[in-house]
């Protein structure tokens, strides 16, 4: 019997797994901690919670989720405006940024909400709120608002921060928006030049980072007649941001300052500030102080500095902090949830606590298990090389309704492949088609992958072939892997024949990267033919010349041919530049072949023997020959 056929069905169920025998004409949502991977990992007497039916399910009941269901379910009038009046009488800085954030996508929403918000006398806006609000409206066809909300914004006397210009002129470079981005770049340094604040907020750093915090520099601090307010405190924080700890000792002495009070903004501030490795500790006494004062972590803040944790690896922080979200009232979204879970699952050791921890608290808040968080759990099993666990999730996932797909079978192939059990991740393709799911590129390329990790090339490349015969298509990642494979068993002629073949008999367009590899092993082992034709292929793929190698390997070793053809080969015009020339005349004089510079000159259209910059060479290079 075939072992692919088998693979799934055959791995055994624990006893805590949900009974089979329930009844299965309505989809029961079983709590997390009833899987059998959970059993490990919590108390038994955890595992007899109750679990939620579909009809349990329940959505954000909190003011925030009511708000936003009401924002998007209504065009905006006048009739919006009252039933928000009524149903919102006190609006805070967090409300506003989850509601911000959950209209990313309908910015006539957003505008038409923070418009509305700006107007409310009892509202204070700040800078991390425009900052949200253009950030939501920096797309094509909401320019005309954009401009007017940062004009506002300069007027009130806010400010745009470093990390908001960057991301904003990094969507507009990628949108091709050359004119908002060089007027935006105009803006920015203006305001930057006109901010009197800057000044001072460049002498507090300068005298909280001169020596240890102490009665001294508090003194001198209050000496300078500083005037507190939420635009200087998070100025001082953002500079203070590579001293976590500083930045803290100032927010708390702002905080006692007569006539100013820390509130959510700057808690929110210091927050992003100080969520760092070397000041984690610090971090969680500031989220601990924030939430006694009545302050909520906003979901901006929140979103951020997950992402920071992630990023840093510290994902025992990054889970703590969801699950202090979760039992907020600004819940992260089923995308944070999927995101944080796939982070756990990437390290060579997933940390399977984690994993469940963020899945029953996803759980317990009220809403059924998604098929990306399904999709998280598995993905952590398999990777960990718990396989048995991450068959009994498949089974749960298909009772709550949610069919095996490409995801679900190539996560099961990445660990079988990362566990070096090669044979059974083949035969899980074999496995998908007989359950009627078709393997893509995505789900091949893993397994091509894990038998090149295994340094089986070979296999590798029956596999590889095997998907050719199935009619699924290579891609330019595919590509790069076995080009890579091939290099590191020093198979290059291998590697060339394959990506010549692959160019001119299935069209694939290789990347750049690929080209670049492949030319310098070429030119390393003498073949500069081949490489002469990866070249040219490179040009016919509108890929940038790569010539620095080329230049490099003809003045040591090549002809002068060989320097005309490259030449020729370096540019889609009848010529090239002028300076292609001239870096290849002034390789072949820093070798000492002075004649074959020579000659190649003379092979040059005249455009280019007369040009002053050529001539200038050679007459330095004659120079030079009589003087030694």
């Amino acid at each position: 019997m075939n072992r692919a056929r088998t693979i799934l069905a055959s791995l055994r169920l624990s006893n805590s797994l949900l009974s089979t025998r329930l009844s299965t004409t309505r989809p029961l949502l079983t709590q997390v901690i009833r899987f059998s991977p959970l059993s490990p990992y919590f108390p038994s007497e955890q595992s007899h919670t109750c679990f939620l039916n579909s009809h349990q399910m329940v959505y954000f009941s909190s003011k925030p989720g009511s708000l936003v269901e009401l924002l998007l379910g209504n065009d905006w009038s006048t009739e919006l405006e009252s039933e928000l009046e009524t149903s919102n009488p006190r609006l805070t800085h967090e409300t506003v940024v989850y509601v911000l954030r959950k209209l990313d996508k309908y910015p006539d929403k957003a505008w038409d909400f923070f418009n509305w918000v700006s107007e409310r006398n009892e509202f204070k806006l700040s800078s991390p709120l425009y900052s949200l609000m253009l950030r939501v409206l920096v797309k094509k066809d909401y320019m005309k608002k954009f401009w007017i909300t940062l004009r506002k914004m300069k007027e009130q006397g806010f400010y745009i921060d470093e990390e908001t210009y960057l991301t904003i002129s990094a969507i507009f470079r990628k949108e091709k928006m050359d004119s908002d981005l060089v007027a935006f770049k105009h803006f920015f340094d203006r305001m930057v030049k006109e901010n009197a604040m800057d000044s001072i907020v460049k002498n507090v750093v300068t005298v909280i980072l001169k020596m240890e915090w102490n009665n001294e520099v508090e003194e001198e601090l209050r000496s300078m007649g500083i005037i507190l307010t939420d635009n200087f405190v998070i100025k001082v924080l953002k500079e203070l941001r590579n001293y976590p700890l500083k930045a803290m000792l100032f927010f708390h002495w702002a905080g006692k300052c007569e006539g100013y009070e820390c509130n959510t903004v700057t808690y929110n501030a210091i927050a992003r500030v100080i969520a760092r490795d070397d000041s984690i500790r610090e971090f969680w006494s500031v989220v601990e102080e924030m939430k006694n004062a009545g302050h909520e972590m906003d979901i901006d803040t929140y979103i951020k500095i997950s992402r920071q944790f992630q990023k840093m690896k510290l994902m025992e922080d990054a889970v703590k902090l969801y699950e202090f979200m979760m039992d907020g009232p600004f819940k992260p979204s089923i995308q944070d949830c999927s995101y944080l879970l796939k982070s756990i699952s990437a390290s060579d050791k997933p940390d399977l606590n984690l994993v469940f921890r963020v899945a029953k608290k996803y759980e317990v808040m009220g809403s059924s298990l998604s098929k990306a968080v399904y999709d998280g759990i598995h993905r952590s099993l398999t990777s960990a090389g718990h396989f048995d666990e991450a068959a009994n999730i498949i089974k749960v996932m298909k009772n709550a309704g949610f069919e095996p797909d490409n995801i679900s079978y190539s996560q099961l192939v990445f660990g079988l492949c990362k566990a070096r059990r090669l044979e059974e991740a083949c035969e899980v393709l074999d496995e998908m088609e007989t359950n009627g799911c078709v393997p893509d590129v995505k789900t091949w390329t893993i397994l091509i992958q894990g038998h090149c990790a295994a340094n089986q090339v070979d296999k590798a490349l029956m596999c590889f072939a095997k998907m050719v015969e199935k009619n699924c298509n290579a891609d330019a990642d595919l590509l790069d892997i076995l080009i890579n494979a091939f290099l590191g068993q020093k198979r290059i002629e291998g590697a060339y024949t394959l990506l010549v073949e692959m160019v001119n008999k299935v069209h694939l367009r290789p990347w750049q990267a690929t080209y670049k590899l492949l030319i310098e092993k070429l030119l390393g082992e003498r073949k500069l033919e081949e490489a002469m034709d990866l070249l040219r292929l490179m040009k016919q793929h509108n890929h940038p010349p790569f010539s620095g190698p080329f230049v490099q390997y003809i003045s040591k070793f090549g002809t002068v041919e060989d320097a005309a053809d490259f030449l020729k080969a370096l540019s889609v015009k009848e010529y090239p530049s002028t300076s292609a020339y001239f870096n290849v005349f002034q390789s072949f004089f820093k070798e000492g072949r002075h004649s074959e510079a020579k000659d190649l000159l003379y092979k040059c259209p005249h455009h280019i023997r007369k040009h002053p910059k050529i001539s200038e060479l050679f007459g330095s290079a004659r120079s030079s020959v009589a003087n030694d």
